[in-house]
């Protein structure tokens, strides 16, 4: 196992994945017989593709989407010590001279599974009375702790985590459904790579479930980490600072002329949005500040919503193994007070991904602060009142809460037995 996936994922013992390597590795099932590798994609500039194995491949014309998270845009601002809108804007250029033919800002798809999960959990507590597994409600964002969960704990643990897509999935479902039509063009002829701050994207990419069996195409088609960007240019031979800046796209077709984030940390604040949503629609508070009250450490914190003394909501963030563990063993043991947690494998969450730019020693510290700082400096956006958004739920979803929103921004869990071999057994 690569040490750069996350440390619950290494955890796990999965030795059914493909390791990262230089090269980008499109996520499809290795089929393990003797003398055939595993399919690798290069990407022309011309904005062609080609797989390549040890027979000739097949040469086809693709549409060439990248889909970049804010994370990662942060991790490169700090490197090359630019603005967040400047490294935006100067990646676009840098990718489209490469042959990519659209740019997108996964912040936009965030504002669906932000949505999406604040209506789940108060769909949740409705039902906790007859549903004991309906809370708490866990996240779902953290491919990481999603396999870790499957492998794990299996089906203990799998109906407590929310079935809505992750910010890539949601990007992916977009990409190859909404922009696929509003250009025209099957799933199958657009090539979707995303730019994540973290190794276990690769593997989220590559689930079953994220797989279109009609046109045999998947919803991502590669992964690339912050860190692999790096090298790409470092290959290419570029300094991010000289690249000229370029118009931002977006999906509905409008030049962005500014970036926005979602408040609430660096993994997409979903404690946050949930905590409020569910305070208004519940209870009919306006939570207009939140207490985070650490526990442990920085990485395990309680947020209390009170009424006349008594608990109306408590939420919790758990960061990193050690408090993932402390999490489920409360859940074990009957034991867990929280009605929602948000749950991310690497400590200090997405901004800290083991796919971001990293330095060895104290300065790390200081470069991660810098991340932090930079992303925390948008313009905090309030998913409900984005106009884009609510455009494609009503005229492309069907409206909030229909049954083509749950198809298409939902997903499934699957227990996982472990194999047990003498092939496993490590010496």
């Amino acid at each position: 196992m690569a040490a750069r996936f996350s440390g619950v994922l290494q955890l796990t013992e999965l030795d059914d994945f493909i390791a990262p390597s230089q090269e980008c590795i499109k996520p499809v099932k290795v089929d393990k017989k003797p003398g055939k590798a595993a399919a690798r994609i290069r990407i022309e500039a011309d904005g062609s593709y080609f797989q390549v194995n040890q027979a000739a491949a097949a040469h086809e014309q693709k549409l060439v989407v990248v889909s970049v998270s804010p994370q990662s845009r942060a991790s490169l601002a700090a490197r090359c010590k630019l603005g967040l809108l400047e490294t935006a804007q100067k990646l676009t250029t840098f990718l489209k001279g490469l042959g990519v033919h659209h740019v997108f800002d996964t912040t936009f798809s965030r504002n669906f599974s932000l949505l999406e999960s604040q209506q789940e959990f108060v769909r949740r507590f409705h039902k906790q009375a007859e549903d004991k597994k309906a809370l708490p409600m866990l996240a779902s964002a953290c491919p990481g702790w999603i396999c870790y969960a499957e492998k794990t704990h299996g089906s203990f643990i799998i109906p407590h985590i929310s079935t809505t897509k992750s910010p890539q999935q949601v990007m992916g479902s977009l990409v190859k459904g909404y922009f696929a039509e509003q250009q025209h063009l099957p799933p199958d002829r657009i090539y979707h790579v995303t730019v994540m701050p973290c190794y276990d994207k690769k593997l989220e990419a590559s689930r079953p479930d994220f797989f279109n069996q009609e046109y045999q195409t998947r919803d991502v088609d590669c992964v690339i980490t912050t860190g692999e960007v790096l090298k790409l240019l470092e290959q290419e031979g570029v300094s991010l600072s000289d690249v000229d800046p370029a118009p931002l796209d977006t999906m509905l077709g409008r030049a962005a002329e500014e970036l926005s984030s979602h408040g609430g940390g660096g993994s997409g604040g979903y404690l946050e949005h949930i905590f409020r949503h569910a305070a208004r629609e519940l209870f009919g508070i306006h939570a207009a500040s939140i207490h985070y009250k650490p526990l442990k450490n920085k990485d395990f914190q309680e947020v209390t919503l009170e009424r006349d003394g008594e608990v109306l909501l408590q939420f919790a963030l758990a960061y990193g193994f050690r408090n993932i563990q402390n999490l489920v063993q409360k859940l074990k043991r009957g034991k867990c007070p929280y009605h929602y947690v948000e749950v991310m494998a690497c400590p200090s969450g997405c901004l800290n991904g083991g796919g971001q730019i990293k330095l060895e020693g104290e300065s790390s510290k200081e470069e991660l602060q810098q991340v932090e700082r930079l992303y925390e400096s948008l313009r905090a956006e309030i998913p409900e009142e984005n106009q884009a958004v609510r455009e494609l739920y009503e005229h492309w979803l069907g409206g909030w809460g229909s049954e083509r929103a749950l198809q298409v921004l939902h997903t499934q869990y699957h227990a996982v037995e472990r194999a047990s071999s003498a092939l496993s057994i490590k010496w």
